[in-house]
């Protein structure tokens, strides 16, 4: 009797409608942009929704400037953003749950370019200027590794640079370069990667001050969806040859 009435309760704790969040994301498509109509649109986006639908939580999704976004993150009340690449400082900053996609840091340059360049010695590719998206995890691991950065507006700003001959490298994560190029005209063999300088695990963030009991919600429903089917067949439409991660973690603050 005992038993059955905790699980009771606690079918009914999640069954509650989340604690209000303001949600943000990034105009970073395919991953997440504003559509055509304006209306929040992507991969990340559909997988939120599905869990909001799970969660009972009808919060509009607000796509943002990254840099604005990150600092309603870090100093704003309630909020999460999505999607965040791990790294050990934003660990100690706020609650990662996921992850919802895994990319990679990619290198990349003009296809005439890049064999010579891969073929440059140890420590020469770093000194060539490297576009990379202004306060993304592209650009500080592109800065750690050495790289002398040119920080840009956003990716398709990166783009036109290395297009363009005003830098010779650019820093990007590997599942939004194909489209990123696309949208400015451009065939994705315009470009090859010299260098693969991470692997990165794609995140939802929660604000330091989210309650324990709401990030517990949001893991349930993100690990019933990926025990469900229902992730794998989101993730498989928008990346279908990329493998799905299927495990459910959450890191930082609220461990």
């Amino acid at each position: 009797m005992k038993a059955s009435l905790i699980a009771t309760l606690l079918l009914a704790t999640f069954a509650l409608p989340a604690h209000a969040l303001t949600i943000l994301t990034e105009d970073w498509p395919p991953v997440s942009f504003a559509n055509d109509k304006g209306q929040p649109d992507g991969m990340a986006v559909a997988v939120v929704r599905l869990l909001q639908d799970r969660l009972k939580d009808n919060s509009a999704i607000q796509v943002q400037p990254w840099a604005r976004a990150y600092n309603s993150l870090i100093n704003d009340k309630d909020v999460m953003l999505f999607t965040v690449g791990r790294s050990a400082e934003r660990e100690r900053l706020m609650t990662l749950l996921g992850p919802i996609l895994i990319s990679s840091t990619d290198v990349f340059a003009l296809k005439q370019y890049a064999e010579s360049i891969r073929k440059l010695p140890p420590g020469a590719m770093q000194q060539l200027q490297t576009a990379a998206y202004r306060g993304s995890i592209f650009e500080s691991t592109a800065k750690a590794r050495g790289f002398q950065v040119f920080p840009t507006t956003d990716p398709a700003h990166s783009a036109r640079m290395l297009v363009a001959g005003r830098v010779k490298l650019w820093a990007e994560g590997n599942v939004v370069v194909g489209n990123v190029l696309r949208e400015q005209g451009l065939p994705p063999a315009t470009v090859e990667r010299v260098a693969t300088l991470d692997k990165l695990s794609l995140y939802l963030a929660f604000s330091p001050n989210v309650p324990r009991d709401t990030i517990l919600r949001w893991e349930k429903a993100l690990s019933d969806i990926k025990q469900d089917g229902s992730f794998a067949a989101i993730h498989q439409h928008w990346f279908p040859l990329d493998p799905v991660p299927l495990t459910v973690e959450r890191l930082g603050i609220q461990k």
